[in-house]
């Protein structure tokens, strides 16, 4: 059998599948990262041991993180940033007694979507992250494409407006900045919005014709628009599948649609791009599914 765990900057979720991909137990718990690295380690730990429980032999586990690895296999490029600078990987394999796979959070859930979600059958499908951050990833006939620097699909710290909000990657004006859901946010409260509102109340209120949240959302769909034209023009995906907490903003998918068409480099835009069907089970089950690679 088959464990699985998504390492979140909020939350730890650990998923125990069957050889047939059917789930037969999940847990879900706060990642503990105020109390730092070690206490995630012990957390995950924790996590497999009460998973296993469930199992009658010893499992595979397969992790889904924010970031990636070095060439000396630390972590970088994570927003979880306690992660970042240590052996994940090999202190992971140290702590649960075996060898494990670790994959960076967006590589994961393309796999799932690929594998049985909302890309299924495609030759290639570029998974979207537009959540706490912003991350994407590419699967190619089934398999995942991490690239050479282990940064493929990283599409949010692309430059997408030279003098915008500083990044907490050093650049500024980055994807993530503009298209995750702080972003969506900040970018609200700088035309004057009330700061209190999370960026569902922020799509209510433009629905309900509120100027300062319409112009919010002109932005976020321009911007959109724009940002994931670039990447179709690069690599053309038989499926775009979009997840994390803005995809669940219904207009991403018929007017947002609209703008990646505006900025395409075709005639037409022929490019599906749809909700994914895991939602937050995604990344988990990409994490178990690492050791059919």
């Amino acid at each position: 059998m088959e464990i699985g765990i998504d390492l979140g900057g909020t939350k730890t979720e650990g998923v125990l599948l069957d050889a047939a991909g059917a789930e037969t137990a999940r847990q879900r718990r706060p990642t503990p990262q105020q109390q730092g690295y070690q206490a995630i380690l012990e957390n995950i730990a924790s996590l497999v041991a009460d998973l296993e429980a469930h199992s009658e032999t010893r499992c595979s586990i397969g992790v889904a993180a924010p970031g990636a690895l070095d060439n000396t296999g630390r972590v970088k490029n994570s927003n979880t940033q306690c992660l970042i600078g240590h052996p994940l990987l090999q202190d992971l394999e140290t702590v649960l007694s075996r060898p494990v796979r670790l994959e960076n959070d967006a590589n994961c859930f393309t796999l799932a979507e690929a594998v049985d979600g909302a890309g299924q059958n495609a030759a290639s499908v570029f998974g979207v992250i537009m959540g706490t951050g912003v991350g994407g990833g590419i699967v190619v006939n089934g398999e995942l494409l991490p690239g050479l620097q282990h940064i493929a699909g990283e599409w949010g710290h692309n430059c997408l407006e030279q003098n915008g909000p500083l990044c907490y990657c050093g650049q500024h004006g980055c994807i993530e900045t503009f298209l995750s859901g702080p972003g969506f946010s900040a970018d609200y409260q700088r035309l004057g919005g009330d700061p209190t509102l999370s960026p569902q109340e922020i799509v209510a209120d433009a629905e309900r014709q509120n100027a300062i949240a319409q112009l919010a959302l002109e932005n976020l769909l321009e911007r959109f628009g724009k940002a994931l034209a670039s990447v179709i023009n690069i690599l053309d995906p038989h499926v775009v599948v979009l997840g994390g907490g803005l995809s669940n903003i219904d207009c991403l998918y018929t007017e947002g649609a609209q703008r990646v068409a505006a900025h395409v480099f075709n005639a037409s835009l022929d490019t599906p791009i749809r909700r994914n069907e895991h939602g937050d089970s995604a990344g988990v089950r990409g994490a178990a599914r690492l050791w059919h690679r």
